[in-house]
């Protein structure tokens, strides 16, 4: 039988053949169950395929997740993107989990865009919560309770942390009345963010960064970075794909 003759597939073809693939690679994936063996997953409502329950939460998620509890229960699941995401509601429901078994929620969700800082290695953004995180977890709260304990006897506060605060608290206070007294308004988001690093500065290094230093822009700059994409949730997080996509949030 003769080979019938090969046709060659345009590249918007190619793309399309490839985008609609991927499409249904990507809904068989999020329908196969991801629960272990001889265990149930949560009751779940209804969701998109591929978006899951994005579009069901709306602008006010709080009112959204309100409204399923009292149809499924204190304890249900959704689905962001592809992310399955357990809602626990009711106050007996949570002391539950994050009192009575808070060794069993003490670790942090394992999410993409937390690999990119510190390179994976953050203690403060790990999914690890074995024994190396809860190692350094004591001993970043054996170091915070002594500096709130320990005193400097010639200074009138109660601890070094109290010290540095009072310090920093007055100082800001003199900056934002020179800020009032001049012209029009003003956003005192920097000031304040300059306040607590200088604090931090104090606490971690045993040093008070200049305002106009280096390692102080630096700080403020990074930490205003981090609070802009890390707050508001990436959808990078929730949906796969996108990771391979252009993304100034992730640079």
């Amino acid at each position: 039988m003769a080979l019938s003759q090969f046709v060659p597939l345009s590249a918007t073809e190619l793309l399309l053949a490839s985008t609609v693939f991927c499409l249904v690679f990507w809904v068989f994936k999020s329908l196969r169950s991801r629960v272990p063996k001889g265990l149930k997953s949560p009751p779940e409502p209804w969701g998109w395929p591929l978006l899951g329950h994005v579009l069901t939460l709306g602008k006010s998620p709080h009112l959204a997740l309100t409204r399923m509890s009292q149809r499924f229960g204190d304890v249900l699941q959704i689905r962001i993107g592809s992310t399955p995401v357990v809602v626990l509601s009711g106050l007996d429901t949570i002391r539950q989990a994050l009192v009575r078994q808070g060794d069993d929620f003490k670790g942090r969700p394992d999410l993409y865009s937390f690999t990119l800082i510190a390179d994976g290695q953050s203690m403060s953004f790990s999914p690890d919560s074995g024994p190396v995180w809860a190692a350094r977890r004591r001993l970043a709260q054996n170091a915070l309770n002594t500096f709130s304990i320990a005193s400097d006897p010639a200074s009138s506060s109660s601890c070094y942390l109290e010290e540095h605060v009072s310090q920093e608290a007055e100082a800001l206070i003199s900056r934002l009345q020179e800020l009032m007294a001049g012209p029009g308004r003003f956003d005192p988001y920097n000031e304040i963010v300059v306040s607590v690093v200088k604090v931090i500065g104090a606490m971690c290094f045993g040093q008070h960064f200049p305002e106009s230093s280096d390692e102080m822009l630096s700080l403020v700059k990074n930490s205003h970075v981090f609070a802009e994409n890390a707050t508001s949730g990436n959808p990078v997080d929730f949906f796969p794909i996108l990771r391979y996509l252009p993304n100034p949030a992730l640079q």
